[in-house]
């Protein structure tokens, strides 16, 4: 067998076409998390502690290397296991970096 012919038996076979490029297209930066000032985390935490079921809020949190925003009423607030439910999204206290709403404007 010619040695052209044979290398070729060796080649990598990629059998989903395009897979591989899809997957480079979907990629998404991440970014680094950001280290809370103290005095931001102090306020941060005051804030916690002043929202109620139902309040209509807008949290800024980190989530697999990025920070996303999200704006709902809150469902779930558990002070045991630091978790706030914002329509349905669980958010680690920890993750939070910024929460808004009217209830913080009155203040």
């Amino acid at each position: 067998m010619p040695s052209g012919a044979r290398a070729k038996q060796f080649m990598p076979f990629d059998a989903l076409k395009g897979f591989q490029e899809a997957l480079r297209s979907k990629e998404q930066p991440t970014e680094p998390r950001k280290e809370l000032p103290e005095d931001w985390a102090e306020e941060l935490d005051r804030r916690l502690r002043r929202i109620c079921l139902g309040d209509f809020v807008t949290a800024e949190y980190f989530r697999n290397g990025t920070y996303v925003r999200i704006t709902g009423k809150i469902s779930n607030i558990d002070q045991t296991a630091k978790i706030l439910g914002i329509e349905g999204c669980q958010i680690p206290f920890a993750d939070l970096s910024d929460l808004q709403g009217e209830i913080f404007a009155m203040q």
